[in-house]
């Protein structure tokens, strides 16, 4: 089922105090620092808000930072404690990501079906965001007072969740012949999302079957079929970033909409032009740089100027390579395995992925499965 999610207007607040017992409240989207703490603490108290990732790294927040809820990166928390508590501050366990992966339950699903609600999921967020947004989080959501930059970013986080899950999954299955399956059905993963004209996941994918951990997986990559290394191969050379990523640019002219773009590449030019360029030429209005912008932004509104309709990927050549070979073995999973695979709850599995972004807990984990 595809469903419209909504601009956030306002979010559950979860914070956390030394003890790390959550605080829950609800609260608008763009509320202050100062704000949140008056919610919980009192005014005259030596209180501050602290950010935490899973390396243990914190940030104290300025009073007058807004929206820092939705702004918070992969496993980051926020934590209220007193002035002298912050150097005492620890990560939750939570944080640390999961200490088993999901391999049994992704083999229950299709690759098809997975990329289907990635999409479905991606399409909601990229519609809930505004274009506007852009601009706001370009220039800097403070100079525009009572803008929001939180659909842009909840959509840009959702890529990460996907690029970490890739590795997380992977480095957490031990069973090297389970691990080349997942591997291969991850590819076959990023086919789907590419046929589905959804770039955003697609190169979420790719990143992270990209990524050292994953790379150096050798014994595990030998026992990818030579035609699904062929296509990876293939998908490689579309995140070539030579010449201003041409590969990339060149097969998205090709497309019609509706697609979801690549959206990191998106601010990442939107940055580039922004600091290139001075607002003003001479005390005048930069025009041409807000042309650059203003044609950076159509981008996103024409990969929407259609309406998208949920449908199955075209069985082309992506598909062949997968059917071809030895005939497809017969499930051992019971009859109470199979609603696992229904939409519902495949669409719950990929809003709630858990994830590892700690980098060299990664590493170690790729190093213990294949020394």
């Amino acid at each position: 089922m595809f469903c419209l999610l909504f601009p956030l207007t306002s979010v559950l607040y979860e914070i956390y105090k030394p003890d790390s017992k959550p605080l829950s409240l609800m609260l608008p989207v763009n509320s202050s620092v100062q704000e949140v703490m008056s919610a919980i603490v009192r005014a005259d108290g030596d209180h501050v808000l602290v950010k935490m990732n899973s390396s243990g790294e914190r940030l104290q927040l300025k009073l007058d930072s807004t929206a820092v809820y939705t702004a918070l990166g992969l496993n980051e928390r926020l934590f209220i404690c007193t002035s002298s508590e912050v150097e005492q501050l620890r990560p939750l366990k939570e944080q640390q990501g999961p200490e088993q992966g999901t391999t049994d339950l992704i083999e229950q699903m299709s690759s098809k079906d997975i990329a289907t609600e990635l999409t479905n999921y991606d399409w909601e967020l990229f519609t809930a965001m505004h274009e506007v947004e852009l601009v706001y989080y370009i220039f800097g959501r403070h100079k525009f007072p009572g803008a929001t930059t939180a659909n842009l970013e909840r959509f840009v986080r959702h890529f990460n969740v996907v690029q970490y899950w890739i590795v997380t999954e992977l480095c957490l299955c031990e069973d090297l012949v389970k691990r080349a399956i997942l591997l291969k059905k991850f590819i076959k993963i990023a086919s789907v999302l590419k046929e589905q004209r959804n770039l955003n996941s697609f190169f979420a994918v790719m990143f992270g079957l990209s990524h050292s951990a994953v790379q150096r997986l050798y014994k595990t990559w030998e026992r990818i079929p030579s035609k699904t290394k062929r296509i990876y191969c293939a998908y490689e050379r579309l995140m070539d970033p030579s010449r201003n990523h041409r590969a990339y640019r060149l097969a998205v002219a090709k497309l019609s909409p509706p697609y979801i773009p690549f959206m990191p590449l998106l601010l990442k030019d939107m940055t580039f032009i922004h600091e290139g360029n001075p607002n003003y030429v001479d005390k005048l209005v930069n025009f041409e740089k807000m042309r650059m912008l203003a044609k950076t932004v159509k981008i996103v509104r024409g990969c929407r100027s259609q309406p998208y309709v949920p449908s199955s990927p075209q069985r082309g050549l992506a598909d062949r390579m997968f059917l071809d070979g030895p005939a497809a073995r017969l499930s051992t999973y019971s009859d109470h395995a199979l609603p696992l695979r229904t939409p519902s709850n495949i669409r719950h599995y990929i809003q709630n992925l858990k994830v590892i972004d700690n980098q060299r807990k990664l590493t170690q984990l790729s190093r213990t499965i294949e020394c």
